[in-house]
């Protein structure tokens, strides 16, 4: 094997004991994969975060179909049947790309996981939490006010998220669908997070599909949504998703201290390559270099604190594969993994 790659599998197994699979795409072609600690391609793994990402591109499919009529639609259009709060005034502002740009205001210090995930209801549960005093168009990172997109998915759309996306955007993509997990509870939810081997796309009691977790896919699925963005939404000829969402997507449309973030997306390095990343816990990642023409999809098993994936990219698996020579040679060594 060649010497640049064992000792880059070396660095895995030695800094990032966590890592499931690294697929490396470059002009389209896969020219690395790689797993590690007993996983193979086949093996799904929690996304994390990486699933608002995912969900991301569902509300632009969403809008490309006439189903949503633009990101500033209104949050509360979606929920006619809501009761606002009394004097709970900031909520009927809230659109659609608040939820997006995480710039919408939640009444919370520390998200309450546990309190959402034991309700009957998890999108009446995040409704009940946004809005507040702090007003519009600060940056608040939010999990749990994902699931209102989920919700707002299955009004527009009528089927639940996971039933569209099948249709949408892993059945075009060559993914196989997840099916429903089930998560009642304190105890379920860790037991989603710790299982090495889990599948599936977690729901709520009324069938609705997280939106800010709970998505597992393989690594191969990953580069493919990866790629499905670098290439202007088109897939095999098709376009399943309109250039100008990823456009939106991927450019600063809020701010968190020094970073840049996009529609559910985080912004790496936009003005000198192109750079943007779908980010999860536990160092889950989908990279795009629009420059270099490549895409590096990283999936990790729950860790807390894991190091970070931005680093280990641009710092070795950039370099190590942006050389097409090079990568033809890696295609030869890693297809026999």
């Amino acid at each position: 094997m060649n010497k640049s790659i064992t000792d880059f599998e070396n660095l895995i197994k030695t800094d990032y004991g966590n890592i499931a699979g690294i697929v490396v795409m470059q002009g389209g072609e896969r020219v690395y994969e790689g797993y590690f600690d007993g996983y193979t391609a086949d093996d799904t793994i929690h996304i994390a975060s990486v699933t608002k990402s995912v969900v991301s591109a569902l509300i632009g499919i969403a809008i490309d179909k006439g189903y949503i009529e633009s990101v500033d639609q209104k949050v509360l259009d979606f929920f006619p049947d809501y009761t606002v709060k009394r004097g709970e005034k900031t909520i009927m502002n809230v659109t659609i790309k608040n939820i997006l740009t995480m710039t919408a205001p939640y009444k919370y210090k520390s998200e309450p996981y546990t309190k959402v995930y034991a309700s009957d209801d998890w999108t009446k549960a995040a409704l009940d939490l946004l809005g507040g005093k702090s007003g519009l168009g600060g940056f608040k990172y939010s999990t749990i006010g994902m699931q209102i997109l989920s919700g707002i998915l299955t009004n527009a759309t009528g089927q639940s998220a996971r039933d569209f996306a099948t249709e949408n955007l892993f059945e075009p993509l060559g993914i196989k669908a997840p099916h429903n997990a089930s998560v009642h509870c304190k105890e379920e939810y860790f037991a989603f997070l710790k299982d090495k081997y889990v599948r599936g796309w977690v729901v709520d009691s009324k069938g609705t599909n997280t939106a800010g977790w709970g998505l597992t896919l393989t690594t191969r699925d990953m580069a493919k949504i990866g790629q499905l963005y670098l290439n202007g939404g088109y897939w095999n000829g098709k376009q399943f998703l309109s250039s100008k969402w990823i456009e939106e997507s991927t450019k600063e449309n809020s701010r968190w201290g020094e970073l840049s973030y996009g529609y559910l997306w985080w912004i790496v390095d936009n003005k000198e390559h192109g750079c943007y990343a779908a980010l999860g816990d536990s160092g889950n990642a989908i990279f795009v270099n629009a420059k270099k023409k490549m895409v590096v999809s990283i999936a990790s098993r729950f860790m807390p604190r894991a190091q970070n994936r931005i680093e280990l990219i641009e710092k070795h698996i950039v370099p190590l594969f942006e050389n097409p020579e090079s990568a033809i040679l890696t295609t030869e060594i890693t297809n026999t993994h």
